[in-house]
């Protein structure tokens, strides 16, 4: 089980900022052999969505209202510790971003741009592909919708 805690950028600690960082670079960075910016300057207008065990971050996601992003709202940087996957904190950190949209935006249209590799956990969540996919950063992912 995870304690999940939501936060604007400017109400985020210094050690939550360097954690979820940490995370994202550990997982997208080294993990995925993928270089690329992930301090992107969006950081700042998302809603950070932290998920914690025992006071160590180990999911993530980011969310954005709709038109900051994509037209619709949108999910983007999920995220779980390598060794913390087999606890399905994916679908943990998910739905609490998929509550959180709603409570905070008042919309349950979302969208997100996934790695192909994980299309079957987003259809899980009731995510359905639009479109054809794309590279990013060198990496197959493909748009989906939730509505």
């Amino acid at each position: 089980m995870i304690t999940i805690k939501i936060s604007a950028f400017n109400a985020l600690s210094i050690d939550e900022l360097y954690s979820l960082l940490q995370l994202r670079s550990e997982v997208f960075v080294v993990e995925q052999n993928c270089v690329y910016q992930d301090i992107d300057g969006k950081d700042q207008k998302a809603l950070h969505v932290l998920g914690f065990k025992a006071d160590k971050l180990v999911a993530y996601t980011r969310i954005f209202k709709p038109g900051d992003y994509f037209k619709a709202a949108s999910i983007g940087r999920v995220v779980v510790l390598e060794n913390e996957r087999k606890h399905s904190y994916g679908y943990d950190i998910m739905k609490a971003s998929i509550k959180a949209i709603k409570m905070h935006y008042n919309t349950t249209e979302i969208k997100i741009s996934a790695q192909l590799y994980l299309k079957q956990f987003y259809n899980n969540l009731e995510f359905n592909a639009i479109g054809e996919t794309y590279l990013e950063d060198g990496i197959p992912h493909i748009a989906m919708m939730r509505s």
